[in-house]
């Protein structure tokens, strides 16, 4: 029973290191940085339960995906560390994965958020 709970100290620690790996990536800092905003909005306007569940999961989604492509970009420089066009290939197709997950988001953003700011607007005219 040991050992279980010992390994899985271990990978929660393997985890945190790849998550202090991620927060040194510039593009990582920025959607951090934009996920802290948007959630201090999301307070101040006082944004529903569900529409802070979709907010969540849509982070988690952005930041996963920043988190695989990044991987999939170093994993593919150590392995052919020349320019192929086969590993341009997929690191186009993992970026993009990364640019619909934004894209997404902005949508659900504006979806939330334009109504809000719609809302505020009439009150002060």
């Amino acid at each position: 029973m040991k050992s279980f709970f010992r390994k899985r100290q271990e990978s929660f620690s393997f985890a945190i290191q790849g998550l202090k790996i991620a927060l040194r990536q510039p593009n990582f800092k920025i959607m951090i940085c934009i996920a802290v905003i948007v959630m201090g909005l999301a307070g101040f306007w006082g944004i529903s339960r569900e529409e802070w569940l979709i907010l969540l999961l849509i982070i988690g989604i952005v930041l996963s995906l920043e988190v695989l492509n990044t991987t999939v970009e170093t994993l593919l420089d150590l392995v052919q560390p020349q320019f192929s066009p086969k590993v341009k290939v997929v690191k186009d197709l993992v970026a993009g994965a990364v640019l619909i997950s934004i894209l997404v988001s902005v949508t659900t953003g504006i979806i939330i958020f334009l109504p809000k700011f719609l809302n505020i607007l009439k009150t002060k005219n």
